[in-house]
């Protein structure tokens, strides 16, 4: 496979076809261009057409790099994502991870470099990873995927078997990640609220895994500092015990995911179709 040649490829050498393969993305192609577009102006309102564009076209040569990266992902030591990712706060999580062992629950966007954060964090501070993932449709790169994510450790978990996969190891040591800023589909569990100025569906599983585990939950940021290099850093969503009449964990979440996004704009997935699915309204 023409990914699996790429791989082999320093970053180096890599890095040079972002631009040729941003051009083609952006000025020819056009690859989700409207909904890239559509979602800016939904963010940021106050910004002209002319800042959107420049914030578009950042976006884009930003997912090029990103996407080169994961790719190499495949060929990477340990001790080069070492270099490349770091934990600024790292004593936040090993609040519970220390002498406790305490299973955490990490919710994560899709921002920085969303897959090198998972084995930055595991190597940076020896925890075990099981990162929660929606199998993709095309079998090869949902292979290629399940390779680079089941790296130094990690046990990738399809989101269909994550409740069923916690209850049975509920007490066993793990991070237990998930990139929860995708939209659930219109027959899974949901919970509405504001996201960006729009109300948006956020799926259940979380703030439903928390209670059910008493799990305490962190957010896990990736800022990017410079070309392939990444910081990540975590505070708290929640704590158990959880009220059983709210939604703190998916609330707090929302909250810090917003926060990311406004203070790095351009290194979040703009071309994910966010909020295509309209709330059903009673009576409809």
């Amino acid at each position: 496979m023409f990914y699996r040649l790429l791989s082999c490829l320093p970053l180096p050498l890599l890095y040079p076809l972002g631009w040729p393969c941003y051009l083609l993305l952006y000025h020819v192609a056009g690859y989700r261009k409207a909904t890239v577009r559509q979602n800016l102006r939904q963010a940021f309102p106050e910004q002209s057409e002319k800042e959107i564009t420049v914030l578009a076209k950042k976006f884009y040569r930003q997912l090029v790099d990103v996407a080169l990266e994961i790719v190499r992902t495949r060929r990477m030591s340990a001790a080069e994502l070492r270099r490349r990712v770091t934990v600024s706060n790292g004593e936040l999580l090993q609040r519970y991870t220390g002498d406790a062992r305490q299973p955490v629950i990490v919710l994560t966007i899709h921002q920085g470099n969303w897959e090198w954060m998972l084995h930055g964090v595991s190597l940076a501070l020896d925890v075990p990873i099981d990162p929660v993932y929606k199998p993709l449709h095309n079998p090869a790169m949902d292979r290629l995927m399940l390779e680079i994510r089941s790296r130094f450790g990690a046990r990738p978990i399809p989101m269909a078997s994550a409740p069923r996969d916690i209850l049975r190891r509920r007490r066993e040591f793990r991070l237990f990640v998930m990139v929860a800023d995708q939209a659930p589909i219109r027959r899974e569990r949901s919970y509405w609220t504001t996201f960006l100025n729009a109300e948006a569906a956020f799926y259940e599983g979380p703030e439903a895994i928390a209670r059910l585990t008493d799990y305490p939950v962190l957010f896990a940021r990736c800022r990017r500092r410079a070309r392939g290099y990444y910081e990540v850093t975590f505070e708290e969503v929640a704590r158990p015990p959880y009220p059983r009449d709210a939604h703190p964990v998916i609330d707090n979440y929302v909250r810090l995911a917003e926060q990311a996004i406004h203070e790095e704009p351009q290194s979040w997935l703009w071309s994910n179709r966010r909020w295509k699915r309209e709330r059903r309204r009673e009576g409809d």
